[in-house]
């Protein structure tokens, strides 16, 4: 559930981390790549997300990447091949 904080609602990095099934560890890391939006500081300790950012963290962090080819053949593992 939202926090209102002057009058306008924040979600809190804990109720993202739980929604998303992450942990904070995750989530500071995909902050300090820029992979997500920063957030805001309140009160100086809790980090909070505004509406507008949770769906971009949520895209993020179910997103679905391709499996490229390697680009160096694979060994075999067994002679006869």
């Amino acid at each position: 559930m939202p926090i209102k904080i002057q009058g306008a609602e924040y979600y809190t990095g804990a109720e993202l981390r739980e929604r998303l099934e992450v942990s904070r560890q995750t989530l500071w890391r995909w902050r300090q790549e820029r992979e997500i939006p920063q957030g805001h500081r309140y009160r100086n300790r809790h980090l909070v997300f505004t509406p507008a950012e949770a769906p971009e963290i949520e895209a993020f962090a179910n997103r679905l990447e391709p499996i490229e080819a390697s680009p160096f053949p694979q060994m075999s593992l067994f002679a006869n091949d």
